[in-house]
């Protein structure tokens, strides 16, 4: 049975990656900062801020990091080199055949607060210069860029229908991702994908492409 790493595996899109790989019958090993949310006898969780370094480093098949903040005076501790650390723990694993980092859209447009943006900017630096380090073993390294996700940090924007209705129009498909679109994505780069390494796939709803022509 082969063994995904998921870091902030307690909510959002970290909870539906961990989810969707003991769905495919994977063993999964979740780190977060809060108590598990998962029940599931393939799951084991261990509360850990990944500003730290790990007390025991598994073996691991599979390493997703999507453990993340938005908090300002913390996002380049916590999103730059916490993601940072957590990776380079497990590198040196045998069984290693993918690694997935969860960037931001914000990584390329800017449209954020300044240390979280850059925090998610310099992810998709890491992770190419991961990607040309682990390139000889053929292990693939990507990010995954998403804009809007419902996720419980964006809830002071859910639950309100002028911001929602606003951010919703800032997108061509009209709508904010699902945590298991992601998901999605992050389980086939990291399983099924075999050619794409190196790489930071968006995935916002056409936000980026938005654009008011005027003639």
């Amino acid at each position: 049975m082969m063994t995904a790493v998921v870091s902030g595996s307690s909510s959002g899109i970290g909870r539906a990656a961990a989810e969707k790989y003991l769905r495919e019958g994977f063993r999964v090993e979740g780190y977060d900062i809060s108590e598990s949310a998962i029940s599931h006898e393939g799951y084991r969780h261990t509360v850990h801020d990944i500003r730290n370094e790990l007390p025991a480093v598994p073996d691991a098949d599979i390493v997703v990091c999507s453990a993340g903040t938005l908090d300002e005076k913390d996002a380049i501790a916590v999103n730059l080199t916490g993601t940072i650390r957590f990776i380079e723990a497990f590198i040196e694993k045998p069984s290693l055949k993918s690694v997935l980092i969860v960037a931001s859209a914000s990584a390329r447009n800017g449209a954020e607060f300044p240390m979280y943006v850059a925090s998610k900017a310099g992810i998709v630096g890491y992770m190419k210069n991961l990607a040309l380090r682990l390139a000889p073993r053929k292990v693939t390294v990507n990010s995954v860029s998403p804009g809007g996700v419902i996720t419980p940090a964006n809830r002071h924007i859910l639950e309100s229908d002028k911001l929602y209705a606003a951010v919703r129009a800032e997108t061509l498909l009209g709508k904010w991702a699902e945590p298991e679109e992601i998901a999605d994505l992050i389980f086939y780069l990291t399983t099924v994908n075999r050619s794409i390494t190196g790489e930071d796939i968006l995935i916002d709803n056409g936000e980026m492409l938005k654009s008011n022509f005027i003639w």
